[in-house]
């Protein structure tokens, strides 16, 4: 499984700064700049390109439904750049239709973000006197000092953390090297628009189940090394994985999405148990919740434009559209 994948929109958030970053651009900036709020980023690509996209025929965008209403459900990527937008038509006519946001996390919540911070602070990091050069066996200490120099990333950044935010980290901090931003990525814009429109934001999960992501709660620490060797293996294979992730976003294509998620390095051993209990923690529990939330939208008739992550939607096995499809829901992709 592809840890560069496995990250947390609160930690994006406390990376990037904050949804409401100066970086930021809202369709509300471009149309004070007399630019067409649909085209925000349009000057960044070709005209050849923007009629390329107009013409797609699938996106990550599926509609779900029971006998008589409807939810949106978009596969976000979490991170992105200038050349993701405008966004087809198709997703943000879905999006003005809807009544309501629901996001995994409203970020733009002053007090959900700086709990984030605090709680992220207390817990993620090792207990006073300890640093993470004396709890990690010495092969994966030297992975990560060699990962850090050739990042120019002073080890002393990562010291106090604990062993699995220490690889949530290094998984966000490896994205955003290859140039895509937490700021541009699609929960962010949506969560903007939403500010701007004034539609209702619903967050899916509460701090705490972030938290406990983001600082692997109630997992033996001997997971946590476990899980930072195997996210600094997966560099080895980030441009691929990456790349091939962000243009099967751009396709609409969830298969090939799959196939970026579970990019593994030539010759890498995995320990299935441990694999296990890592795809649980990250997505098979939050996966369950998701669901039952889409489905309590359709059982109240409440028009939802729902923006998760879109490894919920395309990872294997318990993935969000087949829990949906489980519960009798109809699932179309658009």
């Amino acid at each position: 499984m592809s840890r560069i994948t496995l990250v947390c929109l609160p930690l994006l958030a406390l990376l990037a700064g904050c949804a409401s970053s100066e970086k930021a651009v809202s369709k509300k900036d471009a149309s004070a700049e007399g630019t067409n709020e649909n085209a925000v980023f349009e000057d960044a690509v070709s005209e050849e390109e923007l009629l390329t996209r107009y013409q797609r025929a699938r996106h990550m965008l599926w509609q779900v439904s029971d006998s008589n209403s409807s939810v949106y459900l978009l596969g976000s990527v979490h991170f992105a750049d200038s050349t993701f937008y405008p966004l087809d038509s198709a997703i943000t006519n879905a999006f003005d239709r809807s009544d309501e946001l629901a996001v995994e996390l409203d970020m733009t919540d002053t007090a959900v973000f700086m709990e984030i911070a605090r709680q992220s602070e207390l817990r993620g990091k090792l207990p006073a006197g300890q640093s993470l050069a004396q709890v990690l066996p010495k092969d994966v200490k030297k992975q990560l000092d060699s990962v850090c120099a050739s990042w120019y990333l002073a080890p002393e950044v990562l010291d106090g953390f604990k062993p699995w935010s220490a690889a949530m980290t290094l998984s966000s901090i490896a994205i955003m090297r290859l140039g895509f931003d937490p700021n541009l990525g699609i929960d962010f814009y949506f969560l903007r628009s939403a500010q701007e429109s004034k539609k209702k934001v619903v967050s899916l999960e509460s701090a705490a189940d972030q938290i406990a992501v983001l600082v692997g709660e109630g997992l033996p620490d001997s997971l946590g090394i476990y899980y930072l060797k195997s996210t600094l293996s997966q560099l080895q294979v980030m441009d691929s994985s990456i790349t091939l992730m962000m243009g099967a976003w751009v396709k609409g294509d969830d298969s090939l999405f799959r196939e970026a998620m579970y990019m593994e390095p030539e010759g890498s051993a995995t320990d299935s148990l441990l694999e296990a209990q890592i795809e649980d923690l990250v997505y098979i529990a939050r996966n369950r919740t998701m669901a039952d939330s889409v489905a309590a939208f359709l059982a109240q008739d409440r028009k939802v434009f729902v923006v998760v992550g879109a490894a919920h939607m395309a990872g294997k096995g318990d993935n969000v559209l087949k829990l949906l499809r489980d519960k009798g829901l109809t699932v179309v992709q658009r």
